[in-house]
């Protein structure tokens, strides 16, 4: 054992998309001063308050990665936002009480731009998060996510704890969630474009394919992540995006997907299918002034790669 301090960091939503990526960046690193503890939703209910408070105690982390949440696709969350609403305002409250009440010194929150204002101006950037209300198809998840930065602010106010929150894009990879009706718009291709293949029948695509995204690799915001927890001293949240010279439309990630997978069927766009916001298109302006020579992963590598994961792991995939 070295005689340096341990810093001991608990990854909420550790075995999901970005907690898995957090944990492939870290076996990378092999840093001797960090302990990781990532926990999933059967470990404790972070729904309850006295459980997570306990947890806490019990394993002491000095740091917080927050990821736990309720989540799903744009038809899951029109169905359900009041339970969306709830159970993230309960979590997030739960785990930055306990955060406080045992010690910790730094939380670091996932956000999103969906809790962005509906009507904006583009591109998007840190200051506008609470200018309007969010598109009304989720706006249950997008307040209570808004809620962690109003909870950052008021724990720096009145107790001088320095939680942020980062505010990912599109985020893809390994260890998604695939499923077609309540997934993200890229494992869900993924998901259809097997599927399809498989069956050898028409790929159909929900949607005119014409909406712009932004796609960020989950091992590139794992890195990113890690660079916020350690070294980023705002309280102030930070946009974590590709360049917006990389944002591309739905189509254009579709036809990654075909390639990847060597799909050579129909395609067909189901225009009777909601498209959601037509952009989101968000400024890293803040990410690059901090890190201007940050590599990210070329978009078709990592495609493929979320691709052959899938395909490989195919039984134990979320779907």
């Amino acid at each position: 054992m070295s005689d340096v301090e341990k810093n001991v960091i608990l990854v909420t939503g550790g075995t999901g998309l970005v907690g898995s990526a957090i944990k492939r960046v870290v076996a990378e690193e092999k840093r001797e001063n960090e302990l990781f503890i990532f926990l999933s939703s059967k470990d404790v209910d972070l729904n309850d308050k006295e459980k997570t408070l306990e947890f806490f105690k019990k394993n002491k982390p000095t740091h917080v990665i927050h990821l736990a949440a309720l989540v799903g696709g744009l038809f899951k969350n029109l169905r359900q936002n009041l339970d969306f609403f709830r159970v993230n305002s309960q979590i997030n409250d739960n785990v930055l009480a306990a955060a406080y009440e045992t010690g910790v010194k730094k939380v670091v929150s996932c956000l999103s731009t969906c809790i962005f204002p509906d009507k904006t101006t583009y591109p998007i950037d840190e200051t506008m998060i609470h200018n309007g209300p969010p598109h009304n198809s989720n706006f249950g998840y997008s307040y209570a996510k808004r809620m962690i930065d109003v909870l950052n602010r008021g724990y720096f106010d009145q107790h001088g704890m320095k939680n942020t929150a980062v505010i990912p894009t599109n985020v893809y990879g390994p260890n998604d969630n695939f499923n077609i009706e309540d997934g993200h718009v890229l494992p869900g291709l993924i998901h259809k474009v097997f599927l399809a293949k498989q069956n050898n029948t028409p790929l159909t695509i929900w949607g005119s394919g014409k909406p712009l995204r932004q796609f960020i690799y989950s091992y590139d915001l794992a890195k990113l992540f890690l660079w916020v927890l350690r070294d980023y001293d705002e309280v102030e949240p930070i946009i974590l995006s590709v360049d917006e010279k990389d944002e591309m439309s739905i189509k254009e990630a579709a036809e990654a997907v075909i390639e990847a997978m060597d799909f050579k069927g129909q395609v067909i766009y189901d225009t009777t299918k909601s498209d959601g916001q037509f952009k989101k298109t968000a400024s890293n302006a803040k990410l690059r002034k901090y890190l201007p020579d940050f590599q990210f992963t070329p978009f078709k590598q990592a495609v493929k790669e979320s691709c052959d994961w899938f395909v490989q792991n195919y039984d134990i995939a979320r779907k």
